[in-house]
C-alpha cells in the first residue's frame, strides 16, 4: 500500500509551457560528477539508450530493510525523537507504530522545513534545476524530474536514504497496464480517471523530453529519464505530495510523514505548525503502545483511493465513499441538439458523470435529470436547467419541475440499473477469470489487483443498490399517490352524475 499525507492534488497535471522556445542557459565546464551521469551542459545528440522495465532504486512496498537507515539519516538531519516507529503493519503493509502511549489531542511528528522536499530545493546536479527554471517547467512535472535526478545520483543525493525507502512499484492505478484497467475495471468510471491520468503523464514526459531532455541529452540521459521512470516519480507524487494550508498552500513531499497509513475513522491532517516550526498533526483518538497511528489522506471515494494510493477500504467503513454514475442526453431526443447547447454553455457535454453517496446525490445530477426528460414545450427552462447541472455555476440549483419528477427520477433509475447490471456482470465473471500468467510473482500481482476491482465495484455496487432501493421506493409513494387521486376524482365523478 502506498503511504500518502492528506491533501494531495488529484487533478491532472499542468500542461507544460516554457517561457522560452529554447533554453537560453550557456554550456559551462562543471568540475563535479554524480553518480552515474556526468554533469554538464550539452546541446548535441546522442545515441537512444535502452529504457529499462524495472525502477533501479527504492524498495518493495512491505519492505523494511532501509528503515532503520532512514531513521537515523532523520535523526541526524534534525527530526525530534519520535513516539512512533516504522514497522510493518496489517493496514498499509508497513505504517508508524506507537512506541508510548499517545493522547488524543496530542501534536506529533515536528518535521523540521529542512527535511521538505520542494520546487527550492538544492539540485545534486544544480545545473539540470537551472535548465527546468529557465523554461518555466511547472512544480509538478519539476519536482517528478527532481526525484528521478536525485535518484539516479545515488549516494551523492542528500536524499539517497529517503528515495530508498520509497517503494519501487506502488498499486495505484498509474501502474495497472491499460490490459488491466479494461479487464479489472470495466464497469467502474474511475477507469477513465486512471487512463486520463496515465495519458496525461505520459504527455507531460513527451513534452519535456521533446522541449528540454533531447537537447540536454548528458543532463538528461534517457536510460535514466524516461517514461517509466516518470510514472514512477508521478506516482510518488500522486501518493505522498502534501498541500500546507499554514504555508499558503505550498506542497511539498515530508519524508516519515509520508509513511503514516489512511484510516476513515479519523480526522487527523498534516499541516505546518508555525510556533514548533514544523510539520505535525494533532491526533483526534488515543493509541497504546504497538498501534498503528492514522492520519486522514482527505475525503475521498473508495475510487479515489485505488487511484493515488492503490488500496480499497473494507466496505462499508468510508463513510465519504461514492460511485460516478454515467448520464447521458439521448441523440434520439427531438430536443438534443438545444439542450446539448445549453449544457456546452456552461462546460458539460452530453454525457455527464456524477457522485452518489449512500446518504444521496448532488442537486446537479436532478437538474441534469430534468433537462434529459424535458419535452419540447419545456425549451425556455433548458437554460436553467443546465445551469443548475453545472458545479461551476452559482445559479439556483435546488429546482422542481413536478410535471416532469417521475419521469427523472425514473431517468435516474434506469442509469443506476444499467451500471448495477455491468458490476453484476463483472463479479460473476471475477471468479472464473482467467488471470493468463506463467511467472509466479506476476501472478500475485494480477490476483492482488483483481482483489482490489472486486474490494471496489463491490463498494461502488452496494452504494447503487441503495439508490435503486430509494428511486423505487419514491416512484411508488408518486404512483401511489395518483393512484388515489385518480380513484378520488373518479368517485366524485361517479356522484355529481
Amino acid at each position: 500500500m502506498a503511504e500518502a499525507s492528506r491533501v494531495l492534488q488529484t487533478t491532472l497535471i499542468p500542461s507544460f509551457h516554457p517561457q522560452h522556445k529554447s533554453p537560453i542557459f550557456q554550456s559551462l565546464p562543471l568540475n563535479f560528477r554524480r553518480n552515474p551521469i556526468q554533469c554538464t551542459v550539452s546541446t548535441s545528440n546522442s545515441t537512444k539508450a535502452t529504457v529499462p522495465q524495472k525502477i533501479p532504486w527504492g524498495c518493495e512496498s512491505d519492505s523494511l530493510e532501509n528503515a532503520s537507515a532512514l531513521q537515523k539519516w532523520l535523526t541526524d538531519s534534525g527530526l525530534p525523537p519520535q513516539k512512533m516507529a516504522l514497522k510493518k503493519v496489517e493496514v498499509g503493509e508497513r505504517g508508524l507504530v506507537a512506541l508510548k502511549n499517545i493522547r488524543k489531542g496530542e501534536k506529533l511528528l515536528f518535521v523540521p522545513p529542512s527535511l521538505f522536499i520542494t520546487a527550492d530545493s538544492e539540485w545534486t546536479c544544480g545545473e539540470a534545476g537551472k535548465v527546468l527554471k529557465q523554461n518555466g517547467v511547472p512544480d509538478w512535472p519539476f519536482l517528478a524530474t527532481y526525484l528521478i535526478s536525485e535518484a539516479s545520483s545515488l549516494e551523492s543525493s542528500r536524499w539517497s536514504n529517503y528515495i530508498s525507502a520509497l517503494p519501487r512499484q506502488p498499486y495505484s492505478l498509474l501502474y495497472w497496464t491499460r490490459e488491466e484497467l479494461d479487464r479489472y475495471l470495466e464497469a467502474s468510471q474511475i477507469r477513465q480517471r486512471a487512463i486520463e491520468r496515465v495519458t496525461n503523464v505520459v504527455g507531460t514526459y513527451n513534452d519535456l523530453r521533446l522541449r528540454i531532455f533531447s537537447k540536454y541529452p548528458a543532463l538528461f540521459p534517457e536510460e535514466v529519464f524516461n517514461i517509466e521512470t516518470f510514472k514512477w516519480s508521478f506516482g510518488i507524487l500522486f501518493s505522498r505530495l502534501v498541500r500546507l494550508p499554514s504555508l499558503g498552500g505550498k506542497v511539498a513531499l515530508v519524508p516519515w510523514a509520508d509513511m503514516l497509513n489512511h484510516s476513515c475513522e479519523v480526522d487527523a491532517f498534516l499541516d505546518y505548525d508555525k510556533s514548533s516550526q514544523g510539520v505535525v498533526f494533532s491526533t483526534d483518538v488515543s493509541y497504546e503502545p504497538g498501534e498503528q497511528v492514522f492520519i486522514s489522506y482527505g475525503k475521498k471515494s473508495n475510487g479515489e483511493l485505488l487511484l493515488s494510493y492503490g488500496f480499497v477500504p473494507r466496505e462499508g467503513t468510508n463513510p465519504r465513499d461514492s460511485v460516478e454514475l454515467s448520464l447521458s442526453i439521448s441523440k434520439s431526443d427531438k430536443c438534443y441538439k438545444e439542450k446539448l447547447e445549453a449544457l456546452r454553455k456552461h462546460g458539460l457535454s452530453a454525457s455527464q458523470c456524477y457522485p452518489i453517496q449512500v446518504t444521496g446525490w448532488p442537486l446537479e445530477l436532478m437538474a441534469y435529470a430534468y433537462l434529459a426528460v424535458s419535452p419540447p414545450s419545456m425549451s425556455g427552462q433548458f437554460e436553467e436547467m443546465a445551469a443548475a447541472a453545472s458545479n461551476k455555476s452559482t445559479t439556483k440549483k435546488d429546482l422542481r419541475y413536478s410535471e416532469i419528477e417521475e419521469e427523472a427520477l425514473q431517468f435516474i433509475l434506469d442509469s443506476c440499473e444499467v451500471s448495477i447490471s455491468k458490476y453484476n456482470k463483472f463479479l460473476q465473471a471475477s471468479g472464473s477469470m482467467d488471470l493468463d500468467v506463467t511467472s509466479p510473482k506476476q501472478l500475485n500481482r494480477r490476483l492482488f489487483l483483481k482483489q482490489l476491482a472486486v474490494d471496489l465495484s463491490t463498494s461502488e455496487r452496494r452504494i447503487l443498490f441503495r439508490a435503486q432501493y430509494i428511486l423505487r421506493r419514491r416512484l411508488r409513494d408518486m404512483r401511489r399517490g395518483e393512484l388515489r387521486a385518480l380513484t378520488i376524482f373518479n368517485g366524485f365523478r361517479k356522484f355529481f352524475k
